[in-house]
């Protein structure tokens, strides 16, 4: 029990912070009318609720409800020819303490998230999954959590504390970028163009945390910066408080300032990661395990990740629409973190076709350099894994104001070689069988409510 009081002190004290949850914690909640219109042209399906959602906007309430569906198939190439259909819900709720008449400068977050059926994921022998959403709140289908209840209070209009559980992949924070971002809803749906792979095995997706954020200019949309400490075993399906363990933390600062190159609008973010935590080592010995009674540790692992955006053409400064380019660099320790290096380049555009203001549009591909696991034997050692290279792009239809339908087609080299199989039966024997590149193809569903 002491040991976790003093991890909780040690979290309060250093209040070390992430861009994660900050940005909906230091912007404005939506402007009153927000909600109101028609069926065709409002921005929610459900609208205004009677005028309610309305009064509770201007009260510093707000309701964001969504539901993705995707339908996705490899068509060729991968572990197995086949089409899965599945779905993400989200519901997340914001609270201004000023405008709720309370105290200026605090605001909660609660979100509930979930998904349900399958994906392609696991078939195409690829890290990266090729349906991102089906990843969040957890990976393993049909299930219902609470991945961030936090609070954040500002003390200044630079500075501000923040404590609770954290989702560290929101639609507005986390690796934040204009063209390439998100939980694969909305702009592309493979991982690597959403967020940067190597964070990964340092920071979990939902976690206990408490941190600082800085503004140095007053507004979170010119600069932030931030620093945390978290559990590095947060999961989204538990609460965290029985795993606190001074052994076991994250320490992640992030940094984002936007730029006026060329006089058009853009981001540079950089980040960087380490955990205290002992990991299994990449690299296993039968005679070392046998001798030991146990897998080799290395301990901590540490990370870097830095990405950009920039507006190539911006019909109106500012306005978020426009056509222009991306990019993510990462690099970690190699071992126990085999995602060693990575980067993606591509092109994204918004409301470039007359009278169609909501529709985006992206094209990327990206680069996963695997430090490969090994496994050495009595009498050879064994490699695992290959360099993963893969191309997405996606066209996002804005059929209404709330509903978004997109086509969306990957082609990945997987990191998998082959496939190795155990004959059963009359016949014995191990088969080895290659991963081709696997194409996909999908179609996406999202309904705001």
């Amino acid at each position: 029990m002491s040991q976790k009081r003093s991890v909780i002190a040690a979290a309060v004290i250093v209040l070390f912070g992430i861009f994660l949850g900050v940005n909906a914690g230091a912007e404005e909640t939506p402007p009153a009318n927000t909600y109101s219109g028609d069926f065709w042209s409002r921005s929610t399906l459900t609208g205004d609720w009677g005028g309610a959602r309305n009064d509770l906007a201007k009260k510093g309430v707000t309701f964001d409800l969504s539901l993705t569906q995707a339908y996705q198939g490899i068509v060729d190439g991968g572990k197995k020819e086949l089409w899965k259909y599945g779905g993400h819900g989200d519901l997340t709720i914001h609270a201004d303490t000023q405008k709720l008449g309370l105290w200026p400068g605090g605001f909660f977050t609660v979100e509930v998230e979930g998904n349900y059926n399958k994906s392609v994921n696991g078939y195409t022998g690829a890290l990266m999954p090729v349906n991102n959403s089906q990843m969040f709140p957890m990976p393993t289908g049909d299930n219902l959590n609470v991945p961030a209840f936090n609070f954040t209070q500002f003390l200044s209009p630079y500075f501000g504390v923040m404590f609770g559980k954290f989702a560290t992949l929101t639609s507005t924070s986390g690796d934040m970028n204009e063209f390439a971002h998100g939980k694969g809803d909305t702009q592309f749906m493979n991982m690597a163009f959403n967020l940067n792979p190597v964070v990964a095995t340092t920071v979990p997706y939902s976690a206990l945390g408490a941190g600082v954020i800085i503004l140095p200019t007053k507004n979170p949309h010119e600069a932030i910066v931030s620093f945390m400490v978290m559990q590095t075993n947060g999961l989204a399906g538990i609460s965290g408080f029985s795993d606190l363990n001074q052994n076991l933390l994250t320490f992640v600062g992030e940094g984002r300032v936007r730029t006026n190159f060329f006089g058009l609008t853009g981001h540079q973010l950089f980040g960087a990661a380490y955990s205290n935590k002992e990991y299994a080592s990449i690299d296993q010995n039968a005679r070392i395990i046998i001798e030991s009674g146990g897998l080799e540790k290395n301990k901590g692992s540490w990370n870097i990740h830095y990405n950009f955006d920039q507006y190539l053409y911006e019909p109106k400064k500012g306005s978020g629409q426009g056509i222009g380019i991306f990019g993510r660099f990462g690099a970690s320790d190699g071992n126990p973190n085999f995602m060693h290096y990575f980067y993606s380049i591509g092109v994204g555009g918004k409301g470039i076709i007359p009278g169609r203001p909501l529709d985006q549009f992206g094209i990327g591909y990206y680069y996963l350099d695997v430090k490969n696991p090994t496994f050495t034997g009595h009498f050879a050692t064994r490699s695992f894994l290959r360099d993963e290279q893969g191309f997405e792009a996606y066209y996002n239809f804005a059929v209404t104001p709330w509903m978004r339908l997109t086509p969306n087609i990957q082609i990945i080299r997987p990191a998998q070689k082959d496939v190795v199989s155990v004959a059963t039966g009359g016949t014995h024997g191990i088969s080895r069988e290659s991963i081709n590149t696997a194409t996909i193809l999908g179609t996406r569903l999202q309904l705001l409510f």
